[in-house]
């Protein structure tokens, strides 16, 4: 049982050669013009607003075609932007989600990328600038979750899981590097309670989280003042799946707010740095109903 539901899993098969030509007419789509004024106020992420706060941004969300990854992609283009995502197994939903954001009024584009793979990555990153125009906020969203007993944890288990879950991260923002300092961006890193607190069970994936945390703090550091950079750490998100829902009744009784999150939670926390002042940076926003404390 994954408790912070995890984003899509990066993966780790063979190597893969960026996107999928075969699909790429329908895995780009621009906002239809067919879309009046007043339909397009539905669709703003604060209708209290007179303007959405991301409008002629671009947004690349990694593993951004299931579970939290899909709810902040659709969360971005509520609030104005251009969205894309990256998947690797999830070819089905990656269109689907496209579709959904393109009737949002935004253009949506979906690229499959292994984001443990630097040749991967840089194809993917040159595909979203040169159809989308550049990148304003990554989001670092693609992870691998997983169960073992620390005895029984292995070499080819540990690399894979800090492959994905830190080498990831560093990989995509290094290559969207040149285009975010361009546009004075933001970087948002998807981290975990479990890289603030030790899960026994949970080793390698708690070990690869807090470093992501720290990488966080060091390119806050390294990459100011051109960019801001902080992480989202989510505790216990139910996303309605039933194999969980025994699991998420447990951790309600012992989380304060006497709650598991929702994806609104943590999509909530994304938005944020997403379009917060600059000068916020660093940061690692643990998103977790108090479970942490």
């Amino acid at each position: 049982m994954d408790p912070i539901a995890a984003p899509e899993k990066a993966g780790h098969g063979p190597q893969l050669s960026g996107h999928d030509p075969s699909l790429r007419s329908g895995f780009l789509q621009r906002a239809p013009a067919s879309l009046t004024p007043a339909r397009r106020l539905n669709f703003r992420y604060n209708p209290a607003m007179t303007t959405r706060p991301l409008s002629q941004k671009t947004v690349l969300v990694t593993g951004g075609a299931k579970r939290l990854g899909r709810a902040i992609a659709l969360a971005a283009a509520d609030a104005g932007a251009r969205v894309a995502i990256s998947y690797l197994n999830s070819a089905r939903e990656a269109r689907t989600l496209v579709a959904e954001l393109a009737n949002r009024d935004v253009e949506a584009l979906a690229v499959r990328c292994d984001v443990t793979d630097e040749i991967n990555v840089r194809e993917m990153v040159k595909e979203v600038v040169s159809e989308l125009g550049g990148i304003d906020v990554l989001v670092n969203n693609a992870a691998n979750y997983e169960t073992a007993e620390f005895e029984k944890i292995t070499v080819a288990q540990w690399d894979a899981i800090f492959a994905t879950n830190t080498r990831g991260p560093f990989l995509v923002s290094r290559e969207a590097l040149p285009y975010l300092r361009k546009s004075k961006g933001r970087i948002v890193h998807m981290g975990s309670l479990g890289g603030l607190r030790p899960w026994a069970t949970h080793a390698h994936y708690c070990s690869s989280k807090a470093a992501l945390h720290m990488l966080t703090q060091v390119m806050a550091k390294a990459l100011a003042p051109e960019i801001a950079v902080n992480a989202v750490a989510p505790g216990m998100i139910d996303l309605g799946e039933r194999s969980a829902a025994a699991f998420m009744a447990r951790m309600k009784k012992q989380t304060p707010m006497r709650r598991n999150g929702v994806a609104s939670d943590i999509t909530a926390a994304v938005m944020f740095f997403a379009t917060a002042p600059h000068f916020i940076t660093g940061q690692v926003l643990a998103v977790d109903g108090g479970l942490g404390l």
